[in-house]
């Protein structure tokens, strides 16, 4: 049985009722919000998966990536134990997915239990997905709030020119065509 508010004025919000106020959010917060950045899943053998949108490209000798990860994340742990992991750059029709491994939107049976995956030595990857970087950890240490992962890039294949998928704002954007 379904019970209706017929109280005058009852609506369902509009914002966030449980919103810091504008006044209170950190600035750097802020900040933050107004950089935009990749949208990347990191995956590893186990296997395990996070969407992390801290990740940096670092070109050299050798070829390294920089990223910033939850401490008690299943990928951290299960990257601890490999010492390697996959870094996909995910485009605008992987948004659900992006949710998925962000522990937004529900996994029933595992968070690789729908989709197509291609099996890595670094982790599996989506089989749609316009490339991916084979990384073998170096290094991490605590880093502000988060974990910074520091990493060796030992293989990269890079399928077609694909659209990225951004983070902005709190929020998912595509580049205009």
């Amino acid at each position: 049985m379904f019970h209706v508010n017929h109280e005058p004025g009852a609506e369902i919000h509009h914002t966030d009722p449980f919103a810091v106020p504008t006044g209170q959010r950190s600035p750097v917060r802020r900040l933050r919000g107004r950089l935009a950045a990749p949208v990347t899943l990191w995956t590893t053998p186990g296997p395990a998966g996070l969407t992390v949108s801290s990740t940096l490209v670092a070109e050299g000798e050798p070829d390294r990536l920089l990223g910033l990860i939850d401490p008690e994340s299943d990928l951290w742990a299960a990257v601890e134990e490999s010492g390697r992991f996959a870094v996909t750059p995910l485009g605008p029709p992987h948004r659900q997915l992006a949710d998925r491994f962000a522990g937004l939107f529900p996994a029933p049976g595992g968070l690789f239990a729908t989709g197509a995956w291609n099996d890595t030595p670094y982790g599996p990857v989506p089989a749609d997905a316009g490339g991916w970087a084979g990384c073998r950890l170096d290094t991490a240490r605590e880093y502000g709030w988060g974990l910074l992962v520091e990493a060796t890039i030992e293989a990269v294949d890079l399928a077609e020119e694909a659209t990225p998928l951004l983070h902005y704002r709190g929020r998912y954007h595509e580049l205009p065509a």
